[in-house]
């Protein structure tokens, strides 16, 4: 199992701290959020990128995916999402990430609509995405929760640059079973989200194996060379614990768990 973290979970922090984090706690991968509240994002010149790209090097970590906030089944017209998509893309190739994050974001429309338009877009996208050499993932997110729902919008689409990102506590909040996440999801899945929360009803993030999801039960599902990434969803919940002091247990559960440990 490889594993890495997210960097929602140290909003803010200078890139050198993030690969030095990393490092320094046994995590061979980052997640990286692009938002411009952040130090990467779309908007940075190519020096800036390739001073990026030196840090994570320089320090041995793997720059897993650029996870951004593209609404892949919103309402309005395909050209701004799909340009937004293109600009996440390209910063994926320069930073050398395997993939981008994609959100469903279908709201309330009619779940047909909403997969056919997200469909729609990500095909659209799929050819770019090949030619930079990076993978669109669409999260088990928001209107498409569940494992099926976004199977169905990637089944469709049917291309080997478009799969899919796993985020376990939607997927449980959905209320279907990891194994039968992983059923729909494996011909096409990317990697794994993990957190941990204490009910549905409170999503603060918790340390892993503190709270209620399967997380043994969805790893059990999975590859053992395959990518698992903490999600810890610090900027949303600032009073939760600071995440550097919870990544050396955080790991060894994970490891723990991969071996066949509960």
């Amino acid at each position: 199992m490889k594993l890495a973290f997210s960097t929602l979970g140290v909003p803010g922090m200078p890139v050198a701290d993030v690969v030095r984090l990393a490092a320094g706690h046994g995590y061979q991968g980052v997640e990286l959020r692009a938002h411009p509240e952040e130090p990467v994002h779309p908007g940075l010149s190519a020096d800036e990128r390739a001073a990026v790209v030196r840090e994570f090097k320089e320090g041995g970590v793997e720059i897993l995916t650029v996870a951004g906030y593209v609404r892949a089944a919103a309402e309005g017209d395909d050209a701004p999402v799909l340009d937004e998509l293109a600009g996440l893309v390209d910063l994926a190739h320069d930073l050398g990430a395997q993939n981008v994050r994609v959100f469903p974001g279908g709201g309330g429309q009619d779940p047909a609509t909403a997969d056919a338009t997200a469909a729609r877009r990500l095909a659209a996208a799929a050819e770019h995405a090949a030619d930079q050499g990076v993978r669109i993932l669409l999260e088990t997110h928001d209107s498409h929760r569940g494992g099926a729902d976004v199977a169905r919008v990637v089944g469709t689409v049917g291309h080997r640059q478009v799969g899919a990102l796993w985020d376990i506590m939607h997927t449980w909040l959905a209320g279907e079973e990891p194994a039968a996440s992983h059923a729909v999801l494996a011909p096409h899945l990317g990697y794994v989200q993990v957190k941990d929360i204490a009910s549905a009803e409170d999503i603060e993030p918790l340390t892993l194996g503190a709270g209620v999801l399967p997380l043994g039960a969805c790893l059990d599902t999975l590859d053992p060379d395959s990518w698992v990434c903490w999600e810890y969803e610090k900027r949303w919940h600032p009073a939760a614990a600071e995440l550097p002091g919870l990544l050396d247990a955080g790991r060894e559960h994970l490891l723990r768990l991969g071996a066949g440990g509960r």
